[in-house]
């Protein structure tokens, strides 16, 4: 061996500690992931012609649990309250939509009050979240 050999510079980058790191960051944001899911449990009927929401802007999502709880997003209001919210709401707003997110098992009368709630506070568009078909794992006899 040489004396330009051993005083020759190591040029080869050793990646198993980044990769070690990457995996470890990896393995926990898998795991802190699902608990950063919010929202309201609501069990949402199943339709055969569901759409995705648009979810690019932040929506107004109303939700009505199996309670007859009412949420705007997550604060929870009373339907006597419930324009009054959502005109204060809108006086921030360039977009008067609304997501209404009703569970199965609540009675109709509860949600058409709030949806007339809704229309009287002046919204334009009011959608109604449901599933698709098949995807909870219900069948259509449930």
């Amino acid at each position: 061996m040489t004396n330009r050999d051993r005083d020759s510079l190591l040029s080869d980058i050793n990646v198993t500690p980044f990769v070690d790191v990457m995996l470890v960051l990896l393995i926990i944001f898998m795991v802190a992931a699902p608990m950063m899911v919010q929202g309201v449990d609501v069990a949402i009927p199943e339709t055969k012609s569901a759409q995705q929401l648009d979810t690019e802007k932040e929506p107004l999502v109303i939700s009505i649990d199996k309670d007859a709880v009412i949420r705007i997003n997550d604060y929870e209001v009373g339907i006597d309250l419930l324009g009054e919210k959502l005109g204060k709401i809108f006086e921030n707003r360039t977009s008067r939509e609304v997501f209404l997110k009703a569970d199965e098992n609540v009675a109709y009368g509860r949600v058409a009050a709030v949806m007339a709630e809704i229309q009287s506070a002046g919204v334009e568009r009011l959608g109604v979240v449901t599933e698709p078909t098949g995807n909870t794992g219900r069948s259509e006899k449930d």
